[in-house]
């Protein structure tokens, strides 16, 4: 009797070799147990190694021009392979083994687990011994931590990297150090996001007199409300911009003044600037620096800081690294909030705007500078440093 030749699905053949892959089973068990050939199995695996989502499409007779094509084809999918894993993997590949193995495991279903252990230097058989054995207490430690790292992570709306995070934990007494969160975090792929370098939005005029630069691109402050930073930024609307002017306390790095208009007028600074004076009420003497639009060059601007003793200070023409703080703020409010974000009006983005700016940054979001507290816990305690002193 003539034995009927079987055929296979490309459904059929890619779960066979997912089976291949994940149950630790070796292709002569599965042979066994699915009635397939070793042979088959290991055709299969190569071939979804090599063409990924062009494997099993069907062969027919090609001319060896077409062949040799189709080989180039297979060697470019190899080397694609293997840069995407280069690139995701970074540090890994002079980790620890078992840090190899876990980025293979973490990336099984987008690359080829051969080919990642080619990549990474380490041997499948290895992976799938490891994979099968229950997790050391180190790892179910690390599983623990990368669960409060990513509850920490998501409750800070995907704003803070490592160095932060690492803070967070320590002040919620999880026991961990900086270097661990910050592996941890690369190999599970979670990352902050990132702050760009805004533009410069206010021009010049010419009639308007412009006030020197006292700051000269000194940031230190020794107490609150001794050096002022403003500037404005414009935040994108499907009805047009919104205009942002905000005042900045060089000292606590907070947000002591700002104001939201659909123009970028003089009355849109002014007001900003009397939200400022009249929630800090500043002492003689502080230092107010800008850049020289004509919003802070305007005649009303001017005479409220002389009538509150204010000395004013202005960036050098088109330096916009004389303002380097405020910049940086803007540049956060836009890569960690605004660009993530789509305002159908104008309207709908002044309450998210005030939340970022009074929930988020002035009460909860660690800066870098501040020893990795908040604004207002920066300012509390300078306040229980002097009551002590």
């Amino acid at each position: 009797m003539t034995k009927t030749r079987r055929t296979y699905t490309d459904e059929f053949k890619r779960e066979a070799v997912q089976l291949l892959e994940s149950s630790g089973k070796s292709a002569r068990q599965l042979e066994r147990e699915l009635g397939i050939s070793k042979t088959c199995l290991s055709r299969w695996k190569r071939e979804l190694e090599v063409k990924g989502k062009q494997a099993f499409l069907g062969q027919g007779h090609v001319a060896p021009e077409q062949e040799r094509v189709r080989e180039l084809e297979r060697e470019v999918e190899i080397l694609r392979q293997e840069r995407d894993i280069l690139k995701k993997a970074g540090g890994h590949l002079l980790a620890p083994k078992q840090m190899r193995f876990q980025f293979t495991e973490n990336h099984r279903d987008e690359f080829p687990v051969t080919r990642m252990c080619e990549v990474l230097d380490v041997s499948p058989s290895g992976y799938y011994v490891w994979r099968g054995r229950p997790p050391s207490a180190r790892e179910m430690a690390n599983r623990e931590l990368v669960k409060k790292i990513e509850a920490v992570y998501n409750d800070n709306y995907g704003i803070y990297g490592s160095p932060r995070i690492y803070r967070e934990l320590k002040d919620q007494g999880v026991a961990c150090g900086e270097n661990r969160v910050a592996r941890l975090m690369r190999l599970y792929h979670i990352r902050a996001k990132q702050t760009r370098r805004y533009k410069v939005t206010t021009k010049r005029n010419k009639a308007h007199p412009v006030a020197p630069n006292k700051l000269k691109r000194d940031f230190t402050a020794d107490r609150p409300d001794q050096k002022w930073l403003a500037d404005i930024t414009y935040i994108p609307t499907l009805e047009g911009w919104l205009y942002l002017a905000l005042v900045l306390d060089l000292y606590t790095r907070g947000i002591v003044g700002w104001a939201m208009l659909d123009r970028m007028t003089s009355d849109l600074t002014l007001a900003a600037l009397k939200m400022a004076l009249q929630r800090r009420q500043p002492g003689s003497g502080l230092i107010h620096h800008s850049d020289q639009g004509s919003q802070y060059t305007d005649q009303a601007y001017q005479a409220l800081l002389k009538e509150h003793d204010i000395q004013a200070s202005m960036n050098g023409v088109g330096a916009w690294y004389d303002n380097a703080p405020m910049e940086s703020f803007i540049g956060s409010l836009k890569s960690e909030w605004v660009h993530h974000r789509l305002y159908r009006t104008r309207d709908e983005a002044r309450p998210d705007l005030f939340f970022y700016i009074e929930a988020f940054y002035n009460r909860r979001r660690r800066h870098s500078s501040l020893d990795y507290l908040s604004p207002e816990a920066y300012e509390q305690l300078y306040h229980q440093q002097q009551s002590v002193a």
